[in-house]
């Protein structure tokens, strides 16, 4: 191999591995992303599975966004479907057989059972056997919209709540929560410096 050749491929190794020590150390995905899309990682590896359960779709999607299994515990869903005659204040109670039918297609796709980077993050930040009931009460959402105002959210009309992650998430039911595709309404983009 001659001197010009044995350079170009230092610099180019040197340059791989550190771009793929700064992506995958990162705990911030948005900041990184274009070193994961460039490493060839899929869109739907940084987010959470997207909901595929046309039952689960149906039953609760009818009355709220239906939230991905992946941004809760297995344990969270469990705890969830065992008290569906007050669901935050609604009686969501379901016939067994089907009530057993989505609890199942949850636990089984929950965050503690999920391959995907964001679901993997949720667990990270979560304490051992704590058993959230809301996705909004999570260390890792906190620590992802700490920066938004009140005025942002509960205040405006058009989100009222950080339970409506359609409202600025455009991309919410695919699974993806990326800021690039953040769009707060009456507010615009949204980029965490």
């Amino acid at each position: 191999m001659n001197r010009k050749t044995l350079v170009v491929s230092m610099l180019l190794s040197t340059a791989m591995l550190t771009a793929s020590t700064l992506a995958f150390s990162s705990d911030d995905d948005e900041k990184w992303g274009f070193l994961n899309r460039w490493f060839g990682e899929r869109k739907h590896e940084v987010g959470v599975a997207p909901v595929e359960n046309p039952q689960y779709l149906e039953e609760c999607g009818g009355c709220h966004f239906p939230y991905q299994p992946g941004l809760l515990p297995a344990r969270s869903w469990t705890k969830m479907m065992a008290g569906l005659e007050d669901h935050f204040g609604e009686n969501a109670e379901l016939p067994m057989e089907d009530a057993n039918a989505i609890e199942a297609y949850l636990v089984k796709n929950a965050a503690d059972h999920s391959d995907y980077k964001r679901s993997r993050k949720i667990m990270k930040y979560m304490q051992p056997g704590e058993t959230p009931l809301r996705i909004s009460k999570t260390a890792y959402f906190i620590k992802e919209h700490n920066e938004l105002t009140r005025r942002m959210v509960e205040d405006n009309p058009e989100v009222g709540s950080f339970s409506r992650c359609e409202s600025c998430h455009t991309q919410a039911a695919t699974g993806s929560f990326e800021e690039h595709e953040i769009n707060i309404p009456g507010f615009g983009g949204w980029e965490d410096d």
